[in-house]
């Protein structure tokens, strides 16, 4: 199993979410985040005064899934996602070890 950790813009959330259901997936958990990369914020005017944004608006996506789905996933992600302009995000899959569903006590595979 894999853990599939992707920041994105929040507007492309919709986008991305339905990508991940048409390659199967059924559950994945969203936070609302701020950060920044190469982008490093930007400034703006509020009532004449200028102000530097240094943490810009983003969603982190997290699911859990099966090793042979983890390439089609990342994929779908991508495209999704793709705006082609600075600050699309980044994704990071990381091995799990284990997964059990609370309610069942299942496990592996069979808790995803």
């Amino acid at each position: 199993m894999k853990k599939i950790e992707a920041i994105i813009k929040p507007f492309k959330l919709d986008e991305v979410k339905e990508a991940l259901h048409e390659v199967g997936l059924q559950g994945l958990t969203v936070t609302e985040a701020k950060g920044f990369g190469r982008q490093k914020g930007h400034t703006e005017l509020y009532r004449g005064a200028e102000y530097v944004v240094d943490f810009l608006p983003k969603v982190k996506i997290e699911l859990v899934i099966d090793d042979g789905l983890v390439e089609r996933a990342v994929e779908a992600i991508q495209q999704a996602a793709h705006t082609g302009r600075i600050g699309d995000g980044k994704i990071f899959i990381s091995p799990v070890e284990e997964a059990i569903r609370i309610r069942t006590g299942e496990k592996g595979n069979d808790a995803i």
